[in-house]
C-alpha cells in the first residue's frame, strides 16, 4: 500500500514580536539602534557597577534581581572562592588536562571540562539534587534522616551517597569540602540548610561519610535564595577558572605529559562488554 501524504497542521501559536527581558535593559545608540550606548542590570548601569560593586554583588544581583546585604555579598564571594578550583583529580578538571595534551583548541577546554561539571558525580547535577533534598528535609533533624539514609542499599563497591552532596570520595571523609562549610558557617551570612548540612555531616561521620563540594555549594546557594536551577550552573561557573587554569597549564605539552593505562588496569565493566 502506497504511503499516504502526511497531513501538515499549522500550529495555533502566538509567537513573540521581539525579545522580552527584565534582567538586562539596553538603551539604543542614535547612531545605529543595533547596538547599546548604555546597559542596565535589573535598573542599575553597568559601568557604575564596575566602579562600586564587587563581582559577587553583581552576580547577585543579575540572578535575584537586587543587590545583596553585605553579609550575603561576603558568603557568595567565599563560596565562590573556595570553590574556585575542583583540583587535578575532579573528572571535569581531567577532561580539559587530556583535551588539552591531545591538542585541542584552547577556547574549547573549559566547554569540554564544564560538559562533565554538568553531570550527577560531584557536578552540577548534583548541586541541583541537593538543594532540592535539602529542601525537602529542612524541616526534618539531620540526624533522623541520616538513620534512614545508613538503611538505604549501598553500592558493593565504590563511595556511597546517602543523599546528593553528603557522602563518602575515595572510601572516606573529604576534607576539604569539610573545612569549607566550617569557614562558611562562621559568617555572619550562614543560614539554615548550611546549620542543617552540619547536623547531617555530624551524624554521618561515624561512618567516614560527610560533606562534598556540590553538598556545600547546595547549602549556601540555598540559603542565599537562589533556585535549584541557577544553583547548579552557578556551581560550574565557580568551578570554571581552575578548569580553565589546569587546561591550559597543559596546552602546550606532548600527550606523554598525562598518564595513560597500561593494558593491566584498563577495565571494562562486564555490563559495558555486552
Amino acid at each position: 500500500m502506497p504511503d499516504q501524504p502526511r497531513q501538515v497542521r499549522k500550529r495555533n501559536m502566538t509567537f513573540a514580536s521581539r525579545t522580552v527581558t527584565r534582567i538586562w535593559q539596553e538603551t539604543p545608540s542614535e547612531k545605529n539602534p543595533y547596538l547599546a550606548e548604555q546597559c542596565r542590570c535589573h535598573g542599575y548601569d553597568i559601568l557604575e557597577l564596575a566602579q562600586k560593586r564587587s563581582f559577587a554583588d553583581v552576580l547577585f544581583l543579575l540572578f535575584q534581581g537586587e543587590l545583596p546585604t553585605p553579609e550575603q555579598a561576603r558568603m557568595l564571594e567565599t563560596l565562590l572562592i573556595v570553590l574556585i578550583n575542583p583540583g587535578p583529580r575532579h573528572p571535569a578538571t581531567r577532561a580539559a588536562m587530556n583535551a588539552a595534551v591531545s591538542k585541542t583548541h584552547t577556547q574549547h577546554l573549559l566547554p569540554i571540562g564544564l560538559s562533565v561539571l554538568g553531570g550527577a558525580h560531584l557536578g552540577a547535577a548534583e548541586v541541583l539534587a541537593s538543594m532540592r533534598c535539602l529542601a525537602e528535609n529542612l524541616k526534618r533533624l539531620p540526624a533522623e534522616v541520616a538513620r534512614e539514609c545508613l538503611f538505604a542499599p549501598r553500592p558493593a563497591e565504590g563511595d556511597f551517597h546517602p543523599i546528593p552532596g553528603f557522602g563518602s570520595r575515595f572510601g572516606g571523609i573529604d576534607p576539604m569540602p569539610r573545612q569549607m562549610a566550617t569557614l562558611l558557617v562562621s559568617l555572619p551570612g550562614a543560614g539554615r540548610a548550611l546549620a542543617w548540612g552540619e547536623g547531617f555531616t555530624e551524624a554521618l561521620a561515624p561512618y567516614d561519610m560527610g560533606w562534598l563540594a556540590p553538598g556545600v555549594a547546595a547549602a549556601v546557594l540555598h540559603d542565599l535564595g537562589f533556585s535549584p536551577w541557577a544553583g547548579g550552573g552557578l556551581f560550574q561557573l565557580a568551578c570554571a577558572p581552575g578548569i580553565l587554569a589546569h587546561g591550559l597549564e597543559l596546552a602546550d605539552k606532548p600527550i606523554t605529559a598525562m598518564p595513560f593505562l597500561d593494558e593491566e588496569h584498563y577495565v571494562i565493566a562486564a555490563e559495558a562488554r555486552k
